[in-house]
């Protein structure tokens, strides 16, 4: 009988023992992964307000000083701008939003500002690209056939381009407001389904060409 409760001190202790041993007051501990996307996280942070920064200090500053150079616009410049502006409100509508949106666990904004957003980026960085073949396709007339061109690359039809352009862009580009959302089992501002989605294939089939 004693040797029973002495038995059974010795494993009361020991328990004791054992549970003193790994309990903390340190409180939660930080995971591998958790401490992986701080860092990953800071670091897109720090990308995308650089980002920010330069393309909205940079495309502004051509804005300005093509706009207060009358003589400096001409059918090429008139393009530049264009490609500034589209650029700057892609850096405006694009980089806070994005970064916000990969840094923190789900979408702030709410549903509608994510369709809105989503929504200028695509209409912004179409017009930037397609700026870009116009430009390519005024640099091909200027080389090409500089003489009868110029009737044709008058700063008149580069303003009626540049206007078409961004009509038939934003037009085109309304349904992929409504495809986009904060996803269920995803919560951030994408495509609202997981579904292969008609739109996403035609807004991507918008740029590739481009891009070959």
């Amino acid at each position: 009988m004693v040797s029973e409760n002495y038995t059974q001190l010795l494993l009361d202790g020991t328990s004791r023992y054992n549970l003193s041993a790994y309990s903390t007051d340190a409180g939660p501990t930080v995971s591998h992964e958790d401490e992986t996307q701080m860092i990953v996280s800071t670091i897109v942070a720090i990308f995308f307000g650089f980002i920010g920064i330069t393309g909205l200090l940079g495309n502004a500053l051509v804005v300005l000083v093509v706009l207060s150079n009358p003589q400096m616009r001409s059918t090429t410049n008139l393009l530049i701008i264009n490609l500034a502006i589209a650029d700057l409100l892609f850096v405006v509508f694009c980089v806070p939003f994005t970064a916000t949106d990969y840094v923190v666990d789900s979408w702030p904004f709410g549903e509608l500002w994510c369709k809105i957003v989503q929504y200028l980026i695509v209409v912004t960085a179409h017009a930037s690209i397609y700026t870009l073949v116009l430009m390519s396709l005024d640099r091909f007339l200027a080389v090409v056939h500089p003489i009868a061109s110029m009737v044709i690359r008058t700063e008149k039809n580069t303003v009626l381009a540049i206007t078409i352009l961004w009509v038939l862009i934003i037009t085109t580009g309304v349904p992929v407001s409504f495809a986009h959302g904060i996803n269920v089992s995803n919560p951030h501002c994408t495509f609202a389904s997981v579904a292969p989605n008609p739109i996403r294939t035609l807004e991507n089939a918008s740029i590739v060409p481009i891009a070959n």
